[in-house]
């Protein structure tokens, strides 16, 4: 095992993590934004107001991404478990 295939490897899971917390990161970032306008423009500042649309819409981007997330890490999975006798060498 040389250092570059350390380094592409870990690149490659840390791809992959990135890729999939991206919806739920971009859909929690947009709620955000949207109650934090809302609550700007009404002046009220309550906590779980800014909090609960969030939980849900990212619980909700989760399971509409799910497929494709499991599509992703199954791929990710076989392709190092193929490759394990290239990388005992």
């Amino acid at each position: 095992m040389t250092p570059e295939f350390v380094v592409g490897f870990a690149r490659q899971a840390i791809e992959l993590a990135l890729t999939i917390s991206l919806p739920m990161l971009g859909i929690g970032l947009a709620v955000g934004v949207f109650v934090s306008v809302i609550q700007a423009a009404t002046q009220i500042q309550e906590t779980t107001l800014s909090f609960i649309p969030k939980i849900v819409s990212i619980f909700l981007a989760l399971l509409v991404s799910f497929p494709w997330i499991m599509d992703k890490m199954l791929a990710f999975t076989r392709e190092v478990f193929i490759n394990i006798p290239n990388y005992v060498r």
